[in-house]
């Protein structure tokens, strides 16, 4: 009998101990922009092959809801992508509105013209989500409105076709990566390609330690956060070793209307401007946020397997 009190003592020990050591709990909505097509396409890739990946790899990780945010303007530009949508419903995940062009909101030229642009991205997801919730929408580049009369006009207007805004509080830059990576993968640079990848995944690690670390310091405890990717190759790929990542630092999947019920999104959601929601309350508020590292070494994206000339 004192045998198996021991044993029991030092397995409940062993399994505490374990306890100890998990990274806190980090609760995360993914969500991923700009279906059917983000970036361009290296050679031999398809569109629903780059959804296939992307939906392989959530399932593996068991993310049980990834909201695609939808620019509609790609499927009439390329039908075939409509492939894409039918992929991620099939995976059992909803679609909402990126507006029908990505017209930022700022850029547009009056608040009634992104308005129709929002309203022309409608019918896709009418088609694709039947009576799911499709109401959610992803301002284009994270622009809600600097100005406060087009702001609160916007915000006006998506109440009353009774949207809920799609926040984020987490991003690891991928779009920056993705058409980089295309023109690589066609010129089979992989010292590139690996490089890439490496700088990346430093970029990956600091994001998540900040979003960690920033919303202790302006809201003064842990939030659930969203994360923002793009439906691109660069994303696909890479996607496993982000998710392995998220994992390891606590990650638990949630779904978006979970996390956006915070108030902190309703918080940032009430002030003009635009990026994420830690950074425009701390914006507001006057709260310095340490500036974000670049990963050494730098790499010009930009620049990068690019033909000279």
């Amino acid at each position: 009998m004192m045998k198996r009190a021991m044993a029991l003592c030092l397995l409940l020990g062993s399994a505490a101990a374990a306890q100890a050591g998990d990274p806190p709990r980090f609760d995360v909505a993914i969500t991923v922009d700009d279906l059917p097509a983000h970036g361009q396409l290296p050679p031999g890739t398809t569109r629903a092959d780059i959804a296939r990946r992307f939906l392989a790899t959530l399932k593996a990780h068991h993310v049980a809801q990834a909201y695609g945010f939808v620019n509609a303007r790609g499927l009439a530009e390329d039908p075939a992508s409509d492939a894409v949508l039918t992929l991620w419903r099939q995976a059992g995940y909803p679609l909402a509105n990126h507006s029908y062009s990505h017209l930022n909101l700022d850029g547009a030229p009056s608040l009634d013209a992104w308005q129709a642009d929002v309203i022309a991205g409608e019918p896709a997801l009418e088609q694709h989500m039947g009576k799911g919730d499709w109401h959610w929408l992803r301002f284009p580049n994270l622009s809600s409105g600097k100005d406060a009369t087009r702001h609160d006009g916007a915000a006006a207007f998506l109440k009353r076709r009774g949207y809920r805004i799609a926040s984020v509080s987490l991003a690891f830059e991928d779009w920056d990566y993705s058409d980089a990576y295309a023109r690589c993968r066609a010129q089979g640079d992989d010292r590139m390609i690996a490089a890439m990848k490496r700088h990346y995944l430093a970029v990956v690690d600091q994001a998540i330690a900040r979003a960690k670390a920033n919303a202790q310091r302006v809201h003064g405890r842990p939030i659930p956060h969203v994360l923002l990717l793009h439906v691109g190759a660069w994303t696909a790929d890479t996607l496993p070793d982000v998710m392995a990542r998220l994992d390891a630092a606590g990650a638990r999947y949630i779904p978006l209307a979970k996390a956006e019920a915070d108030p902190a999104y309703a918080q940032a959601e009430a002030l003009p401007g635009g990026g994420g929601i830690i950074e425009r309350v701390a914006q507001a508020q006057g709260i310095a946020l340490p500036a974000a590292p670049s990963p050494a070494p730098e790499i010009d994206l930009r620049q990068a397997c690019r033909t000279p000339g």
